[in-house]
């Protein structure tokens, strides 16, 4: 049987049951719980360490009514490099390399920042669609082409992680199989092919926390725009 490369990105069923409901669910089970003593082990300490940074960082520009923010931005970052990490193990799957669950955490987020701003400031808000000391003449395209950049927003959020992810699992599978089959032929070259790829996944994890560190970052900006 021929598989396509793409066969890596379609979800996984066994007996009749969607995998990606496993594949979303695990990582909740890989977190350390909190612990009732007074000192945590150094497990929890890296994370509550981490999560503070983290926290402090991106709702340092953020006034103090966009800080009931900090939990939901913060879970959605350690579930984001979760899921990212996990996908590059063997033999697993990537939720985030769909569209449809990439948009499915944008869309919900990016239309609750803009309701948030139209209740609490609505001229601010609207005032984002039409720059300061505009010509009159171009006040109608100006408003049109603002708007749609900002419903664009979602979209190139979910695009912007599903593409990245899915270029690189692409280009470590690639390099795989070449290195697989130059190694009965070409054993120096199938050697060095090796490194690349080992080079390559050492990338991949990178990339994996940076994307959900961006995916997180513009989100907070959206955010302090509207708060």
């Amino acid at each position: 049987m021929n598989l396509s490369f793409f066969d890596q990105f379609m979800s996984p069923v066994y007996l009749g049951v969607p995998l990606i409901a496993l594949a979303l669910l695990l990582p909740w089970l890989l977190f350390p719980t909190p612990s009732p003593r007074w000192l945590n082990n150094r497990l929890l300490t890296l994370q509550n360490w981490f999560v503070g940074q983290f926290t402090s960082q991106l709702f340092s520009p953020i006034n103090v009514g966009g800080h009931k923010w900090a939990l939901i931005l913060a879970a959605l970052m350690i579930y984001l490099i979760s899921l990212n990490m996990l996908g590059l193990l063997p033999y697993t799957f990537t939720p985030t390399t769909q569209l449809s669950m990439n948009m499915g955490l944008a869309v919900p987020l990016w239309l609750a920042t803009v309701l948030l701003g139209m209740r609490n400031q609505p001229t601010a808000a609207l005032g984002h669609l039409l720059p300061e000391g505009t010509p009159v003449p171009l006040i109608p395209v100006l408003i049109i082409i603002e708007t749609i950049s900002l419903f664009i927003r979602p979209l190139a959020l979910g695009v912007r992680l599903t593409a990245n992810l899915t270029a690189g699992h692409l280009l470590m599978q690639l390099i795989a199989t070449a290195a697989f089959v130059l190694l009965p032929m070409m054993p120096t070259v199938a050697i060095l092919t090796t490194i690349i790829l080992f080079l390559l996944t050492i990338l991949e994890v990178a990339v994996a926390m940076i994307q959900a560190y961006v995916f997180v970052l513009l989100m907070s900006l959206y955010l302090q725009e509207n708060v």
